[in-house]
């Protein structure tokens, strides 16, 4: 798996990394245990080695799980998120840092995710949700330099709020964070407005997240998909959502003259031809979605003529709300 940079940190991160959103065990149902610690140990065996979870992720259980084979891979990167004590996402115009992000708060739950991991450091540590609003406010920053300074975090970075990717350029610029993870796929290209410019200008590391729409962009959602009671993609695929997805799928295999079973290598391949992107994490709770993810990881992108051609399939919607 070829590695690229992850900005300022100096970090080698795998082109594909492992998103631990789904092994949680909460919103996304169905996970097994077993076989989630067998995707997560494969992904290791095969070169992978930058895991991104959260403390709210199964409140805890996710970290654990990684945790688990973390120990025994100590090379292996990890990155985790602080939750913000106010529990609004995403970010309100309205809060301040100091009632999301105090300086307690952000040490308590770092501790929290210590244990849970079962690791001495946290490679990354990241704020769940952000706003620019915060950058010279509250006292987040102290905590953050005094964890680096006592070694329990490595790096800091923010996890910027669903398709709000200008709603951190501020902060990159600022110099006060080292890498951001924002949503940035075929649909959502708003990161290309300015982020992914002020990102590569100030040497800020890029983690994208939903590379895949949710699953959208994988073709094997159809109008006849049934998600399992309480699973959030109830909500996020809801209404006539799906019978709308077909529509620009279809439009999209059509101009770039692919297969449905080709969609997932193009939309993953379509944000790693981006230079400022470092890494992209994607969520992969079986052995054989890991196995087939991680050969993306080839350092070869997509031909320009196809992205060119991609450009064209910007939509802009929060299917979040």
């Amino acid at each position: 798996m070829q590695k690229r940079t992850l900005g300022r940190t100096g970090l080698q991160v795998t082109e594909i990394g492992y998103g631990a959103w789904g092994i949680g065990q909460s919103m996304w149902i169905g996970a097994e245990d077993d076989e989630s610690l067998k995707a997560l140990s494969r992904f290791v065996e095969l070169g992978g080695n930058f895991i991104d979870t959260a403390l709210v992720y199964g409140d805890g259980h996710s970290e654990r799980l990684v945790g688990q084979v973390v120990q025994q891979h100590p090379h292996v990167l990890v990155a985790t998120k602080i939750p913000p004590r106010n529990f609004l996402w995403p970010a309100r115009k309205d809060t301040s840092a100091q009632e999301t992000y105090p300086a307690e708060h952000v040490i308590q739950c770092t501790e929290r995710s210590l244990k849970d991991l079962g690791l001495p450091h946290i490679d990354l540590q990241q704020f769940h949700v952000w706003d620019d609003g915060w950058t010279d406010e509250g006292d987040w920053k102290d905590a953050i330099d005094q964890l680096k300074k006592d070694g329990k975090i490595r790096h800091f970075g923010i996890s910027i709020n669903d398709h709000q990717a200008n709603n951190g350029v501020k902060l990159v610029e600022s110099g006060k964070v080292d890498t951001v993870q924002v949503i940035y796929n075929v649909f959502d290209q708003s990161p290309q407005d300015r982020l992914l410019d002020a990102c590569l200008e100030h040497n800020v590391g890029v983690i994208v997240r939903v590379a895949l729409d949710e699953g959208g962009l994988t073709g094997k959602i159809t109008p006849e998909t049934v998600f399992p009671e309480g699973d959030w993609r109830n909500h996020y695929f809801g209404g006539n959502r799906k019978a709308e997805l077909q529509e620009h799928l279809q439009a999209i295999e059509k101009d770039l003259g692919i297969r449905t079973d080709q969609l997932p290598e193009t939309a993953l391949r379509f944000v790693l031809s981006h230079k400022a992107v470092s890494t992209v994490i994607v969520g992969m709770r079986s052995v054989g979605n890991v196995e087939r993810n991680v050969t993306i990881a080839d350092g070869k992108g997509l031909p320009a003529d196809q992205v060119q051609k991609l450009y064209n399939h910007r939509w802009d919607r929060n299917w979040y709300i």
